[in-house]
């Protein structure tokens, strides 16, 4: 897979490619990701790559040129381009499934009062992480990526992701390690008893327990 990030603020993208899971999915030849500056692609011989908005009002609007030369260099035919948004689709593990799928992923970061209408017209997707604002596209593209990345495969043991919350529309179920008690606090019995029945049952009713409790949306449809 390849994942390119149109941006005005590339630095921001040094520690994420360059830790842990994403930098070894990378290492290894199972994703590739490319930072673009969109700046440098403006025509305008001051470097703008905004401008006021037509009626009036506050801010700065990002400009259609820089960002559909950006796209049209590096667009190709397998690429869904996907334009960060609040008016876009929440993201959730679905969409990180579907597009964990795809071979060419563009994602364009916002940055001061928004695009351009027309930018729009290029894009396939529209993706917004949540109901509150932020100052750019550049946190939530990160997100986007590092749960897309971690899904494929060879990236985490696939064991691993079988268990995970929001599968099958619940949380995870609640874990343990050593030591068998910490300041007055056990360790269930059932995990310790070797009954593996006995466990995977436990940790469905825990798993469904916790998604009652702090996510009961996550159960509509749900059938006990």
């Amino acid at each position: 897979m390849k994942i390119d990030i149109l941006t005005l603020f590339p630095n921001m993208f040094e520690g994420f490619l360059s830790e842990s899971i994403i930098k070894r999915a990378i290492n290894e030849g199972l994703v590739q990701v490319n930072i673009h500056n969109f700046r440098d692609y403006t025509t305008d011989p001051h470097h703008k790559v905004d401008d006021t908005p037509y009626g009036g009002g506050a801010g700065m609007v990002l400009m259609c040129q820089p960002i559909f030369d950006c796209i049209d260099k590096i667009k190709t035919d397998d690429s869904i381009v996907i334009m960060l948004t609040p008016e876009g689709k929440v993201f959730n593990q679905k969409i990180a499934k579907e597009l964990s799928l795809k071979k060419h992923l563009i994602l364009i970061c916002g940055h001061y009062e928004g695009f351009d209408e027309r930018i729009k017209s290029i894009c396939d997707m529209f993706i917004s992480i949540g109901d509150f604002i932020l100052t750019g596209g550049e946190l939530p593209s990160m997100m986007i990526s590092d749960a897309i990345i971690r899904l494929i495969p060879g990236v985490i043991d696939a064991s691993s992701l079988e268990s995970e919350s929001f599968n099958n529309n619940m949380l995870d179920y609640p874990t343990y390690t050593k030591p068998r008690e910490y300041r007055g606090m056990k360790v269930p019995e059932v995990l310790l008893n070797g009954n593996h029945q006995e466990i995977q049952k436990y940790r469905e009713e825990e798993a469904l327990k916790k998604t009652k409790a702090n996510r009961s949306d996550l159960l509509e449809g749900y059938d006990e």
